[in-house]
């Protein structure tokens, strides 16, 4: 008599639940802009969404502990004369934001630990190098103050927001870059692009290791994601437009390791992924689902867990780093659902009967500790994440100053792709300086002679 072989996994029962309505948090205009970002950022001390804004482009920051309705005349960040399109904490300061914007800048921002008094307008370095709207922004796991932002020129920038200087310029991509992730120690970060190729790049070499061309076969939107054991999982869309989602190999692109398709659906997937649990949660634009993964190293590698289901669709997610769980309820992990005017957190637990700290859970995880100096990584060397105990649960620190130490900026702006009828300004005296913007939105030099000056 045959009798079915149960996969173990101690994640095979977790389960969603949505928060109570006073827990949640009410009356939020989210953001229309038809751009593949999540729209929401989140930490253990704040909850960020980006927002419709009058006159140019904002987001709402809100400590977590101020749930409920928000006022409508709550102080936003306001600082970009665009809307914003994608926005992410520092790993390093939980109260370092950086965001970027159809006006093609991105800025970095300092959040007091209190609610905001009024609204937030300066930010601590603001970030020009782009010629189009800039749509992605993503800190470096383990290097203090780097920051990668891409745009709408395809052109990728590696910056030290500490000194407000760009370090590192790749324009090895013809297409709209779709999405950038690092991997663990932060030495290489994968694409995914409008030319359908999936791009394996070493920013320091300044170079594409690796590419596939169509790792899914249609021409819709993806997404990929570095695993913590080198791997890229993938989400796109099949020739017949059904989702798909992948896992491969960067070292042999040719097959591969597992290819699934999920439903027919016009939103986009995006991936959030669980270091700890290996754990990868999928979440559509417009869908009213959330689907869990387990990726393990046993056939059929991506192993389906469950679905969290509910009755309003999301216009994006946020997802909290596992520092911010709550380790005595089982709590694995917590996605923050955005609907049209308000934010749910969503709780994946495992069940557990006993109330003690649940080894098995919590591995040691990703501390906020930087583990190197910009200078160490741009120099070559790698180092993979400081880890924190979570015994006890995790205590977020008080904020501490930013501080931006500007060097000389004239010399050492980011080469974007100048148009040719742009001045050289090299050759010409230094008798007055005059800035203007132009057309293009990148930022150039114009001297006038002292002749109209000083008539």
């Amino acid at each position: 008599m045959s009798r079915s072989i149960v996969r173990q996994s101690k994640f095979r029962h977790v389960f969603g639940q949505t928060v109570k309505a006073e827990q949640g948090y009410d009356d939020i205009r989210v953001s229309k802009v038809t751009w593949d970002s999540s729209f929401c950022a989140v930490n253990p001390k704040f909850l960020a969404v980006i927002v419709e804004s009058s006159g140019g482009g904002a987001f709402l920051v809100l400590p977590l502990s101020k749930s409920g309705r928000v006022d409508k005349n709550y102080p936003l960040v306001n600082g970009h004369s665009g809307p914003v399109l994608d926005i992410d904490w520092c790993p390093h300061d939980d109260n370092i934001l950086a965001s970027c914007s159809e006006d093609c800048t991105a800025m970095v921002w300092q959040i007091p630990d209190h609610s905001l008094t009024r609204p937030l307008s300066d930010p601590v370095v603001v970030l020009e190098g782009h010629s189009k709207r800039v749509g992605i922004v993503t800190w470096h796991p383990t290097a203090r103050n780097i920051l990668l932002t891409a745009g709408s020129d395809n052109l990728i920038i590696i910056w030290n927001v500490g000194t407000g200087e760009p370090l590192i310029s790749m324009d090895d991509h013809p297409d709209l870059i779709y999405s950038i992730s690092w991997n663990r120690n932060g030495s290489l970060f994968c694409t995914t692009s409008k030319d359908r190729r999936l791009r394996v790049c070493d920013p320091r070499k300044r170079e594409v290791v690796a590419e596939r061309l169509a790792p899914h076969e249609g021409i819709r939107p993806m997404r990929a994601i570095f695993t913590r054991d080198g791997n890229i999982f993938t989400t796109g869309f099949t020739r017949m437009s059904q989702r798909e989602l992948g896992l491969w190999d960067p070292t042999n692109f040719e097959e591969p390791i597992a290819l699934l398709e999920l439903d027919t659906s016009n939103g986009v997937l995006l991936p959030y992924y669980d270091a700890d649990a290996s754990m990868v949660y999928l979440c559509g634009k417009g869908d009213s689902s959330i689907r869990y993964f387990e990726i393990t190293d046993e056939p059929p590698y991506v192993h389906y867990l469950s679905t969290f289901s509910s009755k309003e669709p999301q216009r994006g997610m946020g997802f909290m780093p596992k520092r911010g769980v709550d380790v005595t309820k089982c709590e694995i992990a917590r996605l923050f659902k955005l609907l049209d005017k308000k934010c749910e957190p969503i709780t994946m637990t495992v069940p557990r009967k006993s109330d003690l700290f649940q080894d098995d859970l919590y591995p040691d995880t990703v501390g906020p500790e930087p583990a190197m100096e910009p200078e160490e990584w741009l120099s070559g060397r790698d180092e993979d994440p400081l880890l924190v105990s979570m015994r006890g649960g995790y205590v977020a620190p008080k904020s501490r100053e930013f501080k931006v130490s500007k060097k000389n900026m004239l010399d050492s702006r980011p080469t974007t792709r100048r148009s040719t009828s742009t001045l050289d300004t090299n050759s010409l005296p230094l008798p007055s300086l005059f800035w203007f913007i132009s057309p293009s939105c990148s930022l150039s030099l114009t001297y006038f002679s002292s002749l109209f000056l000083y008539p």
